[in-house]
């Protein structure tokens, strides 16, 4: 049975494998959407415009999938039949939850003291973990072709991109009211 999942990475000249050349992905897009974006079809018939409209819109959510560590691992999980939400998916480790919980409440408490040492402490640990998780994603991934087993890992990826992000939001705001108080 086909997928209903569009392809994207014979759009850009690449294997489908979670390692990918960033660089030479930037590169494919900007020359992809060279070719099909809207203003260079712009004295063609309505037909080829709107064809060209919808490749660029293409390129670009393939682009946007692609680049990104988290959604590239979750778009190859479900290219290869694994679910990352739903009935089908299998649950976070009950020891990541925990440690999700203890990095939520040292947070809190290094916000709550307005302790930037702490905060960036947690971030660098926080960083860490993701490093390590993105390597057994890729092996998982590239070597091992286990998608079930991708599928989980990436799960917690996802929760660790969205503490990662409040890490960085606390940060930025006790960066503000640093010099805010300071002056600069």
């Amino acid at each position: 049975m086909p997928s209903s999942i569009p392809e994207y990475f014979a759009l850009f000249g690449f294997e489908p494998r979670f390692a990918i050349d960033t660089d030479r992905l930037t590169r494919a897009y900007r020359e992809v959407l060279s070719q099909v974006h809207p203003d260079r079809h712009a004295r063609a018939g309505a037909g080829e415009r709107r064809a060209a409209m919808q490749l660029a819109s293409h390129a670009n959510e393939a682009y946007q999938v692609l680049k990104s560590e988290c959604a590239r691992a979750a778009y190859l999980c479900r290219s290869n039949g694994a679910e990352l939400e739903g009935p089908g998916a299998a649950s976070v480790a009950a020891a990541f939850l925990e440690q999700q919980m203890q990095w939520r409440e040292a947070l809190d408490a290094a916000r709550m003291a307005n302790d930037t040492a702490a905060i960036a402490s947690l971030s660098r640990e926080v960083a860490a973990e993701r490093g390590r998780l993105v390597e057994r994603i890729a092996q998982l991934l590239d070597t091992e072709s286990d998608y079930p087993g991708a599928a989980l890992a990436v799960r917690s990826l996802m929760f660790l991109e969205k503490l990662g992000a409040e890490i960085e939001r606390v940060a930025a705001d006790r960066g503000e009211a640093t010099a805010a108080a300071t002056g600069k």
